[in-house]
Parts: C-alpha cells; structure tokens; sequence
C-alpha cells in the first residue's frame, strides 16, 4: 500500500522535472540567440567560456563526490562525463579500453541541442564545448599528457558527439589537448560494463533533485558569462528575448508539473508561486488591489553567484513574461526591482 507521503513526493518530481525542462530550455535557447544574433564567432566564445567556467568549478569536485577521484585520469575522465550526465538526463554512454583510454558517447537524441533546435547549430559551436570541458581534464587532474580525440559530432551529421580519452607519453602543447580522427569509431556499448551509482547514497529522490539542478546550473553559468562577455545592455536583451521565447513556447508542456489548472491571473499567480517554490525560492502570494502579487524572497539560483550582474535578471523576468503571455494573451505581469536582486515582487492581473 502507498504511504501518505508517496503522492506528495510525486507531486514534488514532477515540479523538479519541469523546472529541469524549461531550464534545459532555456540553455539551449539562449545558444542560439546568440548564434542568430551575434553570430558563430561570439557564439563559440559563449559556449567555450560557459562550459570552461563549469569545467573549472565542478569537475573536481564531482570527481569526489562520485568517488571516481582513485582512478586513471583517462578512465576517472571518461566515468565522470558518464556518470554525472546521466544523472541530468542525457543519453550518454562509456566504453573503457585500456587504463590510458576511454570512451565518451553522447548518440542521438542529443540533451543539449533539444529537438529542432540541433539544425542551428554550427560545428564550431560544438567544437567550443569540447574545448572548453573536456580538453581541459587533463590540466584539471595534473597531468597535461592526457587529451580528448573526437571521432564524431551530432551537428555535422554523425550519428553522435563521441571520442576518448587519451594519456600520452608526453606532455600536451594546448592545441593538442582537442584533436580529431573521424576515421575512427566507438567500440559498441555494453551496459553491463558501464559503471554505476551506489543506490543506497543516490535514492531517487536525491537523484531527481540532481535531475533539476542539472539544468539550472547551465543557466547559472551562463547568464554571469553572456554578461561579462557582451555587457550588461546587450547581455540583458539577449537574456531577457531568450526567456520570453522559450517561456511562451513550453508553458503547455510545463505547466500540468505545477498543477496549473487555469489560464487567468488567479492560475498564472499560482504556477508562478509554485515554480518558484520548485527552485527552492522563498515565495508567497496575496491579492492586490484588481490582481496578485507574487513575492519572491530568494532567488537561489544566483544567491551565491560571486559576479553575478543585476542584468542577470533579465533572464527571469523573460522566462516569467513568456510564461504569462503563454499562459493567457491578457495576462500582465510586471516585476519591481531596482537593483536585479531579490527581494522580487511580480504584479499579476
């Protein structure tokens, strides 16, 4: 028999869930803003320093937490991309080779490049991710001999992003930490050899929480870089397009996550509320005057952000204009704030 708590619980995934894809979203969206509005150059830029700044703070660290920190740096490399998408929902796989090189396979559908959206974007794109994530492991790991070798990428019209990590004889020079051989191919997948996470330290709901943060966590690197790369006035608008588009595109997808029942001021107040109570926000709404006011005292997501600029926000209030022009066509909202920090109050009606 179900305990009482189970439908809660449910409830609760399903909110993480849609705030995971309207995240995951989001990210994808905003790339392409940039590629359709500053073109592949600034694009590659973007998407080399969002995933270098990611690289840097979180590779380390997930290497420990996933107790992949003892093995060979090619192989803890490899483990590493495995496990922790995974964990966010990608399709991904891992095929080990030798204690000096292991494989990385990201095949199709590709998590990051999300439905159509894989048709816009440039090879040069993809290849800025590889340079800034994974051809940087091996400096990560203390040592400059171990490379990544992409065979494949999904964007040219492969049938996947794959490579593997290689340990040299030798020390890299920079432009040798990311080669390519598209001659090559990745051994076939076996599951059974894949490595796994230890359940009893990774239940489902610690796994969904992880599923959501995933997605959040691109949009919290990217915003504070789109800023210090393109500026407060150009970052803002491009930030704030990509949240109004992606907001009215996925509300109906998102919405039944937040048990959002009705498309009027009451409804929208209420999903707002409840999104933001997903993203782990302080939030509380009351009547005012003719409408609502949503009142968001936190804004987790950039509470620890060291540069994060107040143009940062423009990202939130997009996301949450496109929700209401998604919502219901006479729907307004409109945010007060001075300085693009929380405390945030949302005027629905």
């Amino acid at each position: 028999m179900p305990t009482p708590s189970e439908p809660a619980a449910d409830q609760q995934w399903r909110a993480w869930r849609s705030v995971a894809d309207l995240y995951h979203a989001y990210f994808t969206g905003l790339i392409l803003t940039v590629v359709t509005r500053r073109g592949t150059a600034d694009a590659a830029e973007f998407v080399f320093r969002v995933f270098r700044r990611q690289q840097q703070e979180r590779f380390l660290p997930g290497l420990r937490k996933l107790g992949l920190d003892h093995l060979p740096p090619a192989v803890a490399a490899a483990q590493y991309h495995y496990l922790s998408n995974w964990i966010g929902g990608v399709h991904v796989e891992y095929m080990y080779e030798t204690d000096r090189k292991a494989w990385i396979r990201y095949p199709p559908p590709r998590w990051i490049w999300r439905g159509t959206a894989i048709c816009g974007v440039p090879g040069e794109v993809s290849r800025a991710m590889l340079r800034g994530w994974h051809a940087n492991n091996g400096v990560s790991l203390g040592h400059p001999n171990m490379g990544f070798v992409c065979t494949k990428q999904s964007v040219d019209g492969q049938d996947g992003l794959e490579g593997y990590y290689c340990e040299y004889d030798h020390p890299l020079e920079p432009e040798q930490r990311l080669v390519f051989a598209r001659h090559l191919e990745a051994p076939l997948f076996d599951p059974a050899r894949a490595p796994a996470l230890p359940v009893e330290s990774w239940p489902k709901t610690r796994l969904e929480k992880a599923y959501r943060n995933y997605a959040m966590e691109y949009v919290r690197t990217a915003a504070p870089v789109a800023v210090q790369l393109f500026g407060p006035i150009d970052a803002g608008y491009l930030l704030h397009l990509t949240g109004k588009l992606i907001g009215m595109q996925f509300y109906d997808e998102i919405a039944p996550g937040f048990a959002a029942t009705t498309r009027d001021a009451a409804g929208f107040a209420q999903l707002l509320q409840a999104l933001f109570a997903a993203q782990d926000d302080d939030v509380s709404v009351q009547q005012a005057g003719g409408g609502f006011a949503v009142r968001q005292q936190s804004w987790k997501l950039m509470a620890d952000v060291a540069d994060a600029d107040p143009a940062c926000a423009q990202a939130l209030r997009g996301m949450v204009e496109g929700l209401a022009a998604g919502c219901g066509r006479r729907i307004d909202v409109d945010l007060a704030t001075k300085s693009g920090a929380p405390p945030f109050v949302w005027t629905v009606c």
